[in-house]
C-alpha cells in the first residue's frame, strides 16, 4: 500500500500564494518580509514560527481551516476551534443565526455549511421541497445543491434551470478554485453528470440578477437571493457557514407568499 506523503507549511504556503497568483516578490511585500526569508520558509530551509504562519495565512487569506493545517504542518496546534452549533460557546453565533432565519419569515432562508449541507433552515423552505420525488434527496443532511439539481427533485420546477444552473455551478467552480476541497469536486461530478442544463424560459441580458423561479401548485414563485456570512469568524465553522435568503423578485411572489 502506497504512503501519502506529508504536505509541508512550506507546501502549504506556496500552494495558496500559487492559487492568489502572487509572486515570492508580491507576497513578501504583502507580508513585509525578504524574498529570501519566505523562499527559505516554502522550501522548507527555514522553519517559520507559529506567529509568522499565521502571519503569512492572514496575508494570503488562507481560510480558518487551512490555517490550521498549516500550523499542524509546522508542528504547532491548530489556533481556530471548529465547535458544533449546539456548543455552549456558540449561543451567539446560534442566536443571532435563528434570529436572521426567524425574522426572514415568511420568506425562504437557510443556512450551508462548507458543502453546502443544509444545517438550519427556517419554516418557508419546507414547502418549497413537496415536489421533490426522490425522499433520500431529503434525508439529513440534505445538500442543497444536489436537492435542486436532481431531476427528482427542484429541477423540473424550476422554470429557468438552465440559468439557475449555471449559477450554482459557477458559485461552485469558484468555491472549489479556492479551496480545492475534494468532497466540493465530486459534488461537482455528480451535478454535472445530472445534464440537466435546458429551459424553456431564458432570461434576459439585461436583467440585473438571476432569480429563481420556482414552478408551486399556487403559482410561479420567482426570487432574487443573498448571501450572508458571519463578519468575524473565529471559529472554522462558522467562518464557513453562510446564509442564503431569498426576496420575492416581483409583486406577484410578495402577494401570493403573502406578506
Amino acid at each position: 500500500m502506497a504512503q501519502q506523503t506529508a504536505i509541508s507549511v512550506g507546501d502549504h504556503l506556496r500552494a495558496w500564494r500559487e492559487r492568489h497568483r502572487l509572486s515570492q516578490l508580491q507576497c513578501a511585500l504583502e507580508a513585509d518580509i525578504s524574498q529570501r526569508h519566505l523562499s527559505f520558509l516554502e522550501t522548507g530551509r527555514a522553519r517559520p514560527s507559529r506567529d509568522m504562519v499565521i502571519h503569512l495565512a492572514e496575508r494570503l487569506n488562507i481560510p480558518l481551516r487551512e490555517r490550521n493545517a498549516a500550523l499542524l504542518a509546522a508542528g504547532f496546534a491548530p489556533a481556530y476551534t471548529e465547535r458544533d452549533l449546539d456548543d455552549p460557546e456558540m449561543e451567539a453565533a446560534r442566536s443571532a443565526l435563528q434570529m436572521i432565519l426567524k425574522g426572514h419569515e415568511p420568506y425562504p432562508a437557510l443556512a450551508v455549511d462548507r458543502h453546502w449541507q443544509m444545517l438550519h433552515a427556517n419554516a418557508a423552505i419546507g414547502p418549497l421541497l413537496t415536489g421533490v420525488t426522490d425522499a433520500k434527496l431529503l434525508e439529513p443532511p440534505i445538500n442543497v445543491l444536489r436537492v435542486s439539481l436532481h431531476p427528482q427533485g427542484l429541477a423540473p420546477m424550476i422554470e429557468n434551470l438552465g440559468e439557475w444552473r449555471d449559477h450554482l455551478l459557477h458559485r461552485l467552480s469558484r468555491q472549489i478554485a479556492a479551496t480545492r476541497d475534494d468532497v466540493l469536486i465530486r459534488l461537482q461530478a455528480e451535478l454535472l453528470s445530472y445534464g440537466n442544463g435546458e429551459t424553456k424560459e431564458v432570461g434576459s441580458p439585461a436583467s440585473v440578477l438571476v432569480p429563481f423561479r420556482l414552478r408551486t401548485p399556487g403559482g410561479t414563485l420567482s426570487f432574487i437571493s443573498t448571501t450572508t456570512v458571519f463578519g468575524t469568524p473565529r471559529d472554522v465553522l462558522l467562518s464557513e457557514l453562510a446564509i442564503e435568503a431569498f426576496f420575492p423578485a416581483d409583486q406577484a411572489t410578495a402577494q401570493l407568499i403573502g406578506k
